[in-house]
């Protein structure tokens, strides 16, 4: 027996039974998710976190009702104070996090603080080894990963109001946001009020979170979020370090221009992987022999493979952003945001495997901020 002591939660109970087997249909995308997935699995993970491992003081809530309820926050895109009092009502989400049909749940406090006490315990570590056990259990359920990885960072913009951080700035105050970096990304075109049309610089302050995603499947495999000025070449040992770590037997890599560093490609070939990198046009112009090497890689089979797959990570950061809020931080500083961004990837995993195992859809909100029923 190990010990632990979570407070106890009501579902299990005849009358539960029968509520929810009555009320929520059992093809219900959050009754498919609790099925295929084995949530004890990761309680382990987040047991550093409490004291005595839940061994001591009043009795917490079990790790696993409160990463329940932060999923399904990311999932339907709603604030987790908007997410607690949804829970206590939504009969569905009611019995994924696993509570009697009468039982409040935790509230938005008893969230906070559950970060607070993983970011003490160890940053991001229990995050990660959750996103890597959910990917182990996908595979292990019959989940295929196949032979092309892609690689690409998606930004996202701090939660400042610029000008007036300024204004804080300028009466002696600190930065709201001071991980927060300024990124610039290209210019864009903007009409101004006469109707003329002027170029000005893209800018925002924010973060990056790079990854690594497998192309048939659609399953992220692996993530390091970043300052938003960080490069996206420096992070590719690291996306490569981690995959490998998992068994993820990627045969090629694809990425865009960012990624065409030689290092990277010797990389590459040192692991035995192909190199579909989109490579800079002077890489194959050059006007003697050193282009041989580029031309090459432009030539083999990987390459047109590779390139011909990148498209699918731009429509998974396009649909982090529009349908889980991943276009601006929920929380201030590095450490909360790589916390969102691990929630993030864990939620649009779940979405896949339920959908490749399962044939069910996640049911995407009809509207910007809707919830789904």
């Amino acid at each position: 027996m190990s010990g632990e002591r979570f407070k106890k939660v009501g579902k299990g109970s005849f009358f539960d039974s029968l509520v929810y087997e009555e009320v929520v249909p059992r093809d219900h995308f959050l009754v498919r998710l609790n099925e295929l997935i084995r949530w004890d699995a990761l309680q382990p993970l987040f047991l550093a976190a409490y004291r005595g491992r839940a061994r001591q003081g009043k009795p917490p809530y079990d790790p696993i009702v409160i990463l329940k309820v932060l999923v399904l926050s990311i999932l339907y895109n709603l604030s987790e104070r908007q997410t607690a009092e949804w829970v206590r009502y939504y009969l569905p989400a009611k019995e994924f996090v696993g509570l009697g049909a009468n039982e409040k749940g935790p509230d938005h406090t008893t969230l906070s603080l559950f970060k607070r006490r993983m970011l003490q315990a160890g940053v991001w570590g229990a995050f990660e080894a959750a996103c890597a056990e959910i990917l182990r259990q996908a595979r292990e359920a019959g989940i295929e990963l196949g032979q092309v990885q892609v690689v690409d960072s998606v930004h996202t913009e701090a939660d400042v109001d610029r000008d007036a951080d300024r204004q804080r700035q300028k009466e002696g105050k600190p930065p709201r946001d001071k991980d927060a970096q300024l990124v610039y990304k290209g210019r864009r075109r903007q009409t101004q009020a006469d109707g003329s049309v002027v170029s000005k610089p893209a800018q925002y302050l924010g973060y990056k979170t790079h990854v690594s995603l497998n192309a048939e499947t659609g399953l992220i495999t692996s993530l390091v979020p970043t300052a938003g000025s960080a490069a996206d070449n420096k992070q590719f040992a690291a996306l490569l370090a981690r995959d490998e770590a998992q068994g993820v037997g990627a045969t090629v890599y694809t990425g865009d221009q960012a990624y065409d560093d030689t290092a990277i490609h010797y990389l590459l070939r040192q692991t035995g992987k192909g190199s579909a990198l989109r490579l800079h046009a002077y890489r194959t112009q050059k006007k003697d022999a050193h282009k041989e090497p580029w031309l090459r890689i432009q030539a083999s089979p990987a390459y047109a493979q590779g390139l011909a797959e990148r498209y699918k990570i731009e429509r998974k950061f396009g649909e982090a952003k529009r349908w889980h809020g991943f276009g601006r931080c929920r929380y201030l500083g590095l450490l909360r945001y790589g916390i969102q961004a691990f929630l993030t990837v864990l939620a649009l995993n779940l979405k896949r495997i339920v959908y490749l195992l399962t044939g069910t859809p996640f049911r995407a909100p009809k509207r910007r901020g809707a919830v789904a029923v």
